[in-house]
């Protein structure tokens, strides 16, 4: 079973950049995309932005788009969250997820979760 594991979160000021960081512990055919994920205090879980292993195919959030990047390295099996401008409302817990293939980016099921990283974002 593949594992994921989150770093990177803490308290940043607004206007500032945080990275988050998920290391798989494999690669298997249940990993075909990674994405992530955030859930604010009294929210729902909100889809933020998601990358394929092959080819590094990207799909981003419009609600973060600009602001946000994705980006993988292969070889240490991890995958970045790069959030720059950050407001507020960026304040969650981000959590990484892992996908089967799917042609579409609507249709990944995901279905590996990490613990999860709490990023605040004072004002």
């Amino acid at each position: 079973q593949v594992q994921l594991v989150e770093s990177g979160g803490g308290l940043v000021q607004a206007g500032g950049s945080l990275s988050l960081s998920c290391a798989a512990s494999k690669r298997t055919s249940s990993t075909y995309a990674m994405g992530w994920f955030r859930q604010a205090p009294g929210k729902e879980r909100e889809f933020v932005a998601a990358i394929t292993w092959s080819g590094g195919s990207t799909y981003v959030a419009d609600s973060v788009k600009g602001r946000v990047t994705i980006s993988r390295d292969n070889a240490k099996n991890t995958v970045y969250l790069n959030m720059n401008a950050m407001k507020p409302e960026d304040t969650a817990v981000y959590s990484c997820s892992a996908a089967p293939y799917a042609s579409r980016w609507a249709d990944l099921a995901w279905g590996t979760w990490g613990q999860g990283t709490q990023v605040t974002v004072s004002s």
